[in-house]
């Protein structure tokens, strides 16, 4: 028969991941076998400096917060060892765990969650293909300023023809 205390804690540890399951933007479940630790402790910092927190749980208690939180289309993917890094910005995540399987084979990105729903390997990889939120804003930017900038020119160019 378990611990009351252990099986105490087990159920606050599914609690939290219940609640970032619900409050991260972005979710991402990575197979993080084959890497070493200087690997994993660089990946860990890079997502540290994101603000993103990377966890290796159990799948058993991952599933059972997956139960609580709605979101057991999760559980299919909570195979082997695990790990998932939770972040509020919808990109990042996704963004800094691809690049850095782009470089270190071992990692395998499984899927996720974005917004609530569970996506899968190939979504996750077109979402860190996206520009950073300052990337947009200066595109958008850049579309906002071309009316005006090509106004100016040719306004420009009327008055040097006319002079």
């Amino acid at each position: 028969m378990p611990n009351a205390k252990v099986l105490e804690e087990k159920q606050q540890l599914v609690n939290e991941v219940v609640t970032k399951l619900k409050e991260s933007s972005c979710t991402v479940v990575a197979d993080y076998r084959g890497l070493t630790v200087a690997q994993v402790t660089q990946l860990r910092k890079n997502l540290r400096e994101a603000g993103i927190e990377f966890q290796v749980l159990k799948n058993t208690l991952v599933r059972r917060a997956t139960a609580d939180a709605a979101l057991t289309e999760l559980d299919e993917i909570l195979t082997g060892p695990t790990a998932i890094a939770f972040g509020k910005d919808v990109v990042a995540p996704a963004k800094i765990l691809s690049d850095f399987a782009k470089k270190n084979d071992k990692l395998q990105i499984k899927g996720g969650v974005v917004e609530g729903r569970v996506v899968d390997t190939a979504q996750i990889k077109a979402l860190a293909d996206l520009p950073s939120r300052e990337g947009l804003l200066s595109m958008l930017l850049s579309v906002l300023q071309a009316p005006m900038r090509n106004f100016a020119l040719a306004v420009k160019a009327v008055s040097e023809k006319e002079a």
